[in-house]
């Protein structure tokens, strides 16, 4: 049960929340945008988060959009992860949310409040870190259209009264070889220790991983290693690991040498299903 009351509001659009926003704040309500909730909720009950109004984008039709276009996949932060996964327009992207939390979960779950919530996983947001996606941000000063890597650092940065409306990403991508991986401690159950998402694209594998440090990322400086293919996958995976610079987690879920130890079985599965041929391999 929450401890505070807050006030509810949804809107029907875009101006609508965004001119909310702004007047709840003038009140000192410190609102927050509120897509599926889960986080709030789980967070409210804790007191981790508090708040004196909630903006429900959901009923925002730019916001619960999912089209595949002749060059463009659209999906709006409103829509669910079970949406994602039963329509199945991006695979990758579909197998990464998939594993996410429970069915149940999943059906409350959208892909907005995965990727801006403050729960360290933010599994989503590796497939669009490694397909270049566009992110369509809405504010009191408009909308912005903006690539993710100029946008997303540790976390999406938003300016205050700004939310995430849609992210796009070009249709090439999402048909392009892949695969996505999540270890936990226990097979089916508990918090996941990590997840690696990659994309092949033009013959060189593109990383991201979550659960190795307190924010998911796109592991560009170890790409360059595994993807030399005169080396072993031994040699190309000890030389990406030795580049690693994140502080590594080391929590209830698994010490940091394990997490690595994890990581480094992980990347050999990886490369064995999408590296190519190994060194002196016939």
């Amino acid at each position: 049960m929450i401890s505070y009351d807050f006030a509810y509001y949804k809107s029907a659009s875009i101006a609508e929340a965004t001119s909310l926003f702004v007047d709840l704040d003038q009140q000192g309500k410190s609102p927050l945008f509120f897509s599926g909730g889960t986080e709030i909720i789980t967070l409210g009950r804790l007191n981790l988060v508090k708040t004196g109004a909630v903006i429900d984008i959901k009923g925002i039709l730019e916001c619960n959009m999912m089209e595949l276009n002749e060059d463009t996949l659209i999906i709006g932060a409103a829509k669910t992860l079970t949406d994602i996964e039963e329509m199945n327009l991006f695979p990758l992207l579909s197998k990464t949310v998939r594993e996410i939390a429970d069915r149940t979960a999943r059906n409350k779950i959208t892909v907005g409040g995965n990727i801006c919530g403050q729960i360290f996983y933010r599994e989503a947001v590796l497939p669009f870190l490694l397909a270049d996606s566009q992110m369509v941000i809405a504010g009191s000063q408009g909308i912005t259209t903006v690539p993710i890597g100029e946008v997303f650092n540790e976390q999406l940065l938003l300016n205050r009264g700004e939310f995430l409306v849609q992210i796009k990403t070009n249709r090439r991508y999402i048909e392009m070889p892949f695969i996505s991986l999540k270890r936990r401690r226990q097979w089916n159950t508990g918090y996941p220790l990590i997840t690696v998402a990659v994309l092949k694209v033009e013959e060189k594998l593109r990383v991201a991983i979550s659960g190795l440090t307190h924010f998911p990322f796109r592991a560009s400086q170890i790409e360059d290693f595994l993807n030399r293919v005169e080396l072993t996958y031994e040699e190309r995976i000890e030389l990406a690991l030795s580049r690693l610079d994140v502080p590594v987690l080391d929590d209830t879920e698994g010490s940091s040498g394990y997490r690595l130890f994890v990581l480094k079985n992980t990347l050999h599965d990886i490369l064995r299903e999408l590296g190519g041929e190994e060194n002196g391999v016939v």
